[in-house]
């Protein structure tokens, strides 16, 4: 199994770039021209939120525009730039998507996996959640599965060290409950986040959970508790998933032209 995670793709208005500099939909272009140019070819695709940057229906039809020409299933997750109803204008048809409810939540089988997105969005606020209710709804679909499980959602449960980013991350007591219910489920093989459009890992609740960088910006590499907050212009890139039984083993994978490989 080889499932590809997209995040924080902040897609914009045709004809226009974000913060008037970052061509969103460009790189995002080039990310999915290099998953379609690899020699293997990966079994999904999941986009852990930010999808769009305004939540418009203008922006979301913008980003299905972009991701047709993917050949594999798509799954996309709620951040906190999105807007559930504007979403649910342009993508409700998904198959994934037509148990309905309030939240964008859902589980598909991928390979050998599991995978559960959550919905950590909350409308109108940077920060994410993840309430009693989209809690025990994931209790629910752990209890119903004893395939390995990937969990894909937008907030990471941690904090990075990021200070002004960690501010505006998953709140805490909700962090602290997800843990409980992961340590209680050890069929859980990793948990997936975007958000911090830089690449993270660390351990939680007897697994891994790790982030994503961006196709587009990175935020800063600021580590100190004072650090003022910005963005950088790295390599963009995507994460590679690949279940390497009895784990997930994760790559990351550049999206820009380099040289090589050169085999040996």
């Amino acid at each position: 199994m080889l499932l590809a995670q997209i995040s924080d793709v902040h897609v914009v208005r045709r004809g226009e770039a974000l913060m008037g500099t970052v061509d969103t939909a460009g790189y995002l272009g080039r990310a999915v021209a290099r998953l379609g140019a690899m020699e293997e070819r990966v079994d999904a695709v999941v986009v852990t939120g930010d999808l769009v940057d305004r939540g418009t229906v203008e922006e979301y039809e913008h980003l299905q525009e972009l991701l047709a020409p993917i050949e594999v299933p798509v799954y996309l997750a709620m951040g906190n730039h999105d807007d559930r109803d504007a979403f649910r204008r342009v993508f409700g048809a998904a198959a994934y998507l037509r148990d309905g409810g309030k939240h964008v939540q859902y589980a598909v089988d991928v390979g050998e996996v599991r995978m559960i997105v959550l919905d950590t969005n909350v409308p109108g606020q940077p920060g994410g959640r993840l309430c009693e209710h989209r809690r025990a709804w994931l209790e629910r679909e752990l209890a119903q599965t004893t395939k390995p499980v990937v969990i894909a959602m937008h907030h990471p449960p941690f904090a990075t060290g990021i200070a002004f980013m960690d501010q505006l991350g998953l709140d805490p007591g909700d962090a602290e409950a997800l843990e409980t219910i992961v340590a209680r489920h050890g069929h859980v093989a990793r948990v997936i986040c975007g958000h911090v459009h830089r690449a993270n890992s660390t351990s939680f609740g007897g697994t891994t959970v790790s982030t994503a960088p961006s196709t587009a910006h990175h935020v800063a590499l600021t580590l100190s508790p004072t650090a003022r907050g910005g963005v950088s212009y790295e390599p963009p890139a995507f994460a590679l998933h690949a279940w390497v039984a009895p784990r997930l083993v994760t790559h990351h994978a550049h999206i820009d032209p380099f040289d090589g490989p050169h085999w040996f």
